[in-house]
């Protein structure tokens, strides 16, 4: 197997389509953290009007996000699949191929079995992390419940808002697959292409965006808003 062969031609292109679907998910996610979790800006808002609108942007943001996530992880042929891309790389022959690539690129002696060595340390780590989403292991029900999520209530019914007072229950769960996915993501740009990519970088961008767009936020009963109305009962 060489590196033009179809088998990698396709994994690359998995791996290329993968790397920016997630980065819109971090776009997502690093907007919708403040509006979860900062108490400073549900203060804000207090029992405002402006919540209502608050509530949708904030559950809008999620349900892309989490819709985001889902598609690194379809089983139809035709989509990413990162058990797919797994699966590939459990193949000796592809990272065969890979070794080659990326030493005949380098150009310097002596360093096959480095880059071997690292390349399949990689390729192990990315197929430890995307089988325990598969059966019967230990994330297969987290997976299996935000697949029933994006199926039943995200990509076909829109989400009720509701109170931001307390952290959702799946939160954490969604937090944890966005994690488990930024590793993967952080990984397999190197892996299959000889560049070096941390999602975390993009991350870092994004919320610091996002600060400057929450720190406006505000209901009519706070100061500064500009139809403030006073904090009084009757306001």
């Amino acid at each position: 197997m060489n590196i033009d062969d179809p088998t990698i031609v396709a994994l690359r292109e998995k791996v290329r389509t993968a790397q920016e679907v997630f980065e819109m998910a971090v776009t997502l996610h690093e907007l919708w953290k403040p509006a979860a979790q900062d108490e400073e800006l549900h203060k804000r808002l207090g029992v405002s009007y402006a919540t209502q609108g608050f509530n949708v942007v904030r559950v809008a943001l999620r349900r892309e996000m989490v819709l985001a996530l889902m598609r690194l992880w379809d089983n139809d042929p035709r989509a990413i699949g990162m058990q797919s891309i797994a699966k590939t790389l459990g193949n000796q022959a592809v990272i065969q191929a890979l070794v080659a690539d990326r030493t005949s690129r380098m150009n310097i002696s002596g360093v096959n079995d480095e880059i071997r060595r690292t390349l399949r340390q990689q390729a192990d780590e990315v197929i430890a992390l995307a089988s325990q989403y598969a059966d019967d292991n230990v994330k297969a029900d987290s997976l299996k419940k935000l697949r029933t999520l994006r199926n039943q209530r995200l990509a076909h019914t829109q989400v009720k808002a509701k109170s931001f007072t307390a952290a959702d229950a799946i939160d954490a769960e969604i937090q944890a697959f966005y994690a488990d996915n930024a590793r993967l993501i952080a990984i397999l740009p190197s892996l299959v292409g000889g560049v070096a990519y941390d999602p975390a970088d993009l991350a870092g961008v994004y919320g610091y965006y996002a600060s400057f767009f929450w720190a406006s936020v505000r209901g009519e009963k706070t100061e500064g808003h500009p139809n403030y109305r006073g904090a009084g009962p009757g306001a």
